[in-house]
């Protein structure tokens, strides 16, 4: 009886992080030049430097990079840290 749980299972503490999350966008970019994981690196730094974006996801072997943002990326700025990290983000993926 003691439970933090709703009855359906849910836990109100923790809720609100939940909804974070949720709100998240997910992009995935086709960027070219990366080659091994200082590319990694670089640009997961360069990336995650940005207002708004929860978490950067690099695939060097694909060319993709998975960009988490709160509400709507900002392709330009996305580009920007890409560009400034020393690689191409040719589009979306």
């Amino acid at each position: 009886m003691g439970s933090c749980c709703t009855p359906d299972n849910s836990c109100s503490t923790t809720e609100t992080g939940a909804v974070a999350v949720a709100d998240g966008t997910t992009t995935v970019y086709a960027v070219s030049g990366m080659t091994c994981g200082h590319c990694r690196t670089a640009i997961t730094k360069s990336v995650s430097a940005l207002d708004g974006v929860i978490s950067v996801d690099v695939d060097v072997a694909g060319g993709l990079v998975t960009v988490t943002t709160g509400g709507e990326p900002d392709d330009a700025a996305i580009a920007a840290a890409v560009d400034d990290a020393g690689y191409e983000l040719t589009g979306r993926a």
